[in-house]
C-alpha cells in the first residue's frame, strides 16, 4: 500500500514519460511479464504515492487491507445493481450497512431505513451533492409552479466550502450569479456566520430572488473549519431552504464521542454525506449520502423504461437505487464497506482516527514549540495549518518564502504537503491521516521541514555575500538542535 523506499512524489516530465510507451494500441496480446515490468518501470516511477506514510496533502484517501479485499470481490463479482432484482443482497446489504454507519454516527432515524429516511453510496461528494440539489430544486420549482421561476434560485455557502458545490449547482442549472459565498474571516475560526448568511438571503428575497439550498461543513478543506449547524439550521428551517450537512473528510471522526457534538444540530438538515474513502479506512471510491425524505431524491431521480420494469419495482417495497443516483449502473461499494466495518469494527475504526488526531497534536507542538514559525488557525482535526513567520510587514515576501519551503518539500520526494489560502495568507497544510503513517514519520516530517528551512536560509546568506563558519551540515544540525531545545 506505501512504502518509506519509495519517494513520496517526483515531479515528471509529461514528454519523459510518453517518450516510454508506444502511442498506438498492440494488434496482438502482450505477455503479462511485459505488461508488469512497463507499471514497474513507467508507471510506479510517475505516480504520487497516496498510500506513502509520508504524504501529507490535501486530504488523505484511506486505504487498508479489508478495504483491499472488499474491493477485490466487488471487482470479482462485477454486479450492477441498479434495481433491486438485477441484484437483491447488493440493494439489501446496502441499505443495511448506510444504517449501520448512520447509527455510529448517532444520525436520528429521521436519516435511516430503519426509520423515516434512507442512504445510499456514491462515487464521491460531487455526485451526492448533484442530486440532493436536483432534489431541492425541483421541490422549490414545484412550490414556485414551474421551470420559469429557475434563474431565480439561489444556493449559499461559505467561501471555505469546497468548490464541487459551486461545479454541482451550474450543473442542475443554478446560475453562477445566484450562487453566494458568505465571506468567513479569522474571527470566526472560518466558519460561516449565520448573521451573515441570514443577511444576505434577506438582501435576496427583497430582490425577488427564492433561497433554495445551504450548505454547511464539518471540516472544510482549506482548514478543517466547523459551521454552526444548529444556528445555520435555524436560518435554514426560517426561509424554508434545504441544508445538507458536508462531512465528506471529518464527519468519520464524529464516530468518536468526544467529536460527536461537531455534529449537533444535525436533525435540521435535509441531508448529510461524508466519505468513507478518506478517513475511515476504506478503498476509493466511497461515499454515504443520508436524506430524510427519499422520496424528494426518486421523485427527481427516477426513470420507469419498460425492459427495466418488474413485479418487485411495481410493489414499491424495494429500494431501486439507480433512482437515487445520477448514472444507471453501480458498483456494490456497500460490500467494500461492510467487509472494513467487520473487520476492524468500532473499536479500531475509533482508534484509528483517534491515533492521527494525536499525531497531529504532536505536530502542532512541534510549531508552536519553534518561534520561527506560527499557527494559522486552530488545528482542527487531524489538521495542522502553519507558515513560517514573515517580516513583519512584509505579507508578500512570506508568501514566497513558504510557496518556496513547500516546493523544497515536496521535490525531495520524502514527503508530499499542500498548501491553502486563508483570510489571504498563504499557508502549509500538515494533514495526518495516511493509514500507515506513524509517529516517526511526523517526527521526520518537521526535521525535513527544518532542513529545507535551512538550506534556504544558508542559500540566501551566500547570496546576500554573508560569511559563516563551519561546515553546511554542521550548521544544519546546529539549525534543527535549536529548534528541538
Amino acid at each position: 500500500m506505501g512504502s518509506t523506499s519509495k519517494k513520496t512524489f517526483l515531479p515528471l516530465d509529461p514528454v519523459s514519460f510518453t517518450d516510454k510507451l508506444p502511442d498506438s494500441t498492440p494488434y496482438c496480446p502482450e505477455p503479462l511479464e511485459d505488461i508488469l515490468k512497463d507499471v514497474n518501470d513507467c508507471i510506479i516511477p510517475g505516480l504520487t504515492h497516496w498510500q506513502s506514510p509520508n504524504f501529507f496533502a490535501y486530504f488523505q484517501a484511506n486505504a487498508s487491507t479489508a478495504g483491499f479485499l472488499g474491493e477485490m470481490l466487488c471487482s470479482g463479482f462485477n454486479v450492477v445493481g441498479f434495481n433491486w432484482i438485477s441484484s437483491p443482497a447488493a440493494t439489501e446489504l446496502e441499505s443495511l450497512v448506510l444504517d449501520w454507519v448512520g447509527k455510529l454516527l448517532k444520525l436520528p432515524s429521521s436519516f435511516l431505513f430503519s426509520g423515516t429516511g434512507g442512504g445510499v453510496s456514491h462515487g464521491s461528494t460531487c455526485e451526492a451533492v448533484v442530486c440532493v440539489l436536483a432534489a431541492a430544486r425541483d421541490k422549490a420549482l414545484e412550490r414556485l409552479g414551474g421551470w420559469e421561476h429557475m434563474t431565480k434560485l439561489v444556493v449559499y455557502a461559505s467561501d471555505q466550502t469546497h468548490f464541487t458545490f459551486q461545479k454541482a449547482a451550474k450543473l442542475v442549472g443554478i446560475p453562477p450569479s445566484n450562487f453566494r459565498l458568505i465571506e468567513t474571516s479569522f474571527s470566526t475560526g472560518f466558519s460561516m456566520s449565520p448573521e451573515m448568511t441570514r443577511l444576505t438571503i434577506e438582501d435576496d428575497v427583497k430582490s425577488g430572488l427564492v433561497p433554495l439550498f445551504l450548505c454547511a461543513t464539518i471540516g472544510t478543506t482549506p482548514t478543517g473549519a466547523v459551521d454552526p449547524i444548529v444556528e445555520l439550521g435555524k436560518v435554514a428551517m426560517e426561509f424554508k431552504l434545504w441544508l445538507h450537512i458536508d462531512a465528506a473528510y471529518a464527519g468519520s471522526a464524529c464516530i468518536c464521542a468526544e467529536l460527536r457534538h461537531y455534529l449537533d444540530g444535525v436533525e435540521l438538515a435535509n441531508s448529510i454525506s461524508m466519505n468513507p474513502h478518506k478517513w475511515f479506512l476504506t478503498n476509493m471510491d466511497c461515499c454515504c449520502l443520508w436524506i430524510k425524505e427519499p422520496n424528494l431524491l426518486t421523485d427527481s431521480l427516477s426513470s420507469d423504461p419498460e425492459y427495466l420494469r418488474n413485479k418487485a419495482s411495481k410493489s414499491k417495497e424495494v429500494v431501486d437505487y439507480k433512482d437515487w443516483q445520477i448514472a444507471l449502473s453501480r458498483r456494490f461499494r456497500a460490500l467494500k464497506l461492510w467487509i472494513v466495518i467487520r473487520r476492524h469494527g468500532l473499536a479500531n475504526l475509533m482508534y484509528h482516527i483517534r491515533s492521527d488526531i494525536a499525531m497531529a497534536k504532536r505536530f502542532e507542538a512541534f510549531v508552536r514549540k519553534d518561534e520561527r514559525f506560527e499557527m494559522v488557525v486552530p488545528r482542527k482535526f487531524a489538521l495542522v495549518c502553519f507558515r513560517l513567520k514573515p517580516k513583519a510587514e512584509e505579507e508578500d515576501e512570506g508568501r514566497e518564502l513558504n510557496r518556496k519551503l513547500v516546493e523544497a518539500i515536496n521535490s525531495s520526494g520524502r514527503a508530499f504537503m499542500s498548501h491553502a489560502v486563508a483570510g489571504g495568507i498563504y499557508v502549509i497544510r500538515c494533514a495526518i491521516g495516511t493509514t500507515l503513517t506513524q509517529q516517526h514519520h511526523v517526527d521526520a516530517l518537521w526535521k525535513l521541514i527544518l532542513t529545507r528551512f535551512g538550506r534556504k536560509a544558508l542559500a540566501l546568506r551566500k547570496r546576500c555575500g554573508t560569511e559563516f563558519v563551519g561546515d553546511e551540515d554542521e550548521i544544519l544540525d546546529d539549525f534543527i538542535a535549536a529548534a528541538e531545545m
